[in-house]
């Protein structure tokens, strides 16, 4: 029920790559959209970027691979958490194996490979270990970590504390010091920029960037950036001074693709230039 629109998920796309953001994955729920959609959505987004782009799909098939080879550089596997027995109590349904066998299956196909992982499920500083040898196992381009978002109601009521989470993003970027780092947000704590930055993040993630564009936390974030001596070559704050209209125009989509998107890109731009 929660599916976006593809209109809205290109609208995104096309302020991301104007404002200088860049895309981490294309992700969405099991079978949201049949594969020939998500094969769609893949070139339109790429076409956008100008370059390949990476997926976080679930555990894909060599077929559905091949299929999404033309558009995308690098395969995400949800991994959550590396601990074997928190795994099982945290993500039943979702086994590690099979994501590990399409990292596998990817690598070997030419693709680059990350993977997900979440901070304050229960895991401890101790289980360092185990996740540097699935980086070395798979080795991975790149990998993401977000910070727990509490959800009430179960087990998980608070996010990590920042020093504890930095220090995960700390380990990984000493042991692996290629390896690119994203770092995720939570809502309520914009202020987890600086210490995820400064522990060695190579970018920002989970930050609802259109809907809190020009905000006090979009403010918060790039202050702390320049405050930690970073270049940031991205904009939270300012929108570009360009005629979307013919932007769009310049796109392979079908008229009626591109009627849809001018009319979300209005809307979008109007409430961001309100902020």
């Amino acid at each position: 029920m929660a599916k976006r629109s593809i209109p809205s998920i290109l609208t995104d796309a096309i302020i991301g790559k104007q404002l200088g953001w860049r895309i981490e994955f294309l992700t969405g729920g099991y079978q949201i959209f049949p594969f020939n959609k998500i094969v769609d959505i893949a070139n339109y987004v790429s076409e956008i970027f100008g370059e390949k782009i990476w997926i976080n799909l679930g555990s894909l098939t060599e077929d559905e691979m091949d299929k999404l080879s033309p558009y995308v550089e690098g395969i995400c596997a949800s991994i959550e958490t590396i601990e074997p027995k928190l795994h099982k109590d945290v993500c039943p349904d979702k086994p590690i194996e099979p994501y590990a066998e399409m990292l596998k299956l990817a690598l070997k196909k030419g693709f680059k490979t990350s993977a997900t992982i979440v901070i304050g499920l229960g895991e401890t500083k101790d289980d360092f270990t185990l996740l540097k040898k699935f980086i070395e196992d798979h080795k991975l381009d790149r990998i993401t970590f977000y910070a727990l978002k509490p959800i009430q109601g179960t087990p998980y009521t608070e996010s990590p504390d920042p020093e504890y989470y930095a220090w995960w993003i700390r380990e990984t970027r000493n042991n692996f010091p290629d390896l690119q780092i994203m770092a995720g947000l939570t809502p309520k704590r914009p202020d987890y920029a600086k210490y995820i930055l400064k522990a060695g993040a190579s970018a920002i993630t989970k930050f609802p960037a259109i809907r809190k564009f020009n905000s006090d936390d979009a403010k918060l974030i790039e202050q702390q950036v320049k405050e930690l001596g970073l270049e940031f070559t991205s904009s939270l704050t300012k929108l570009p001074d360009i005629d979307w209209d013919k932007l769009v125009d310049t796109y392979s989509f079908d008229d009626k693709l591109k009627g849809e998107v001018k009319e979300k890109l209005k809307n979008y731009i109007n409430k961001m230039r309100q902020a």
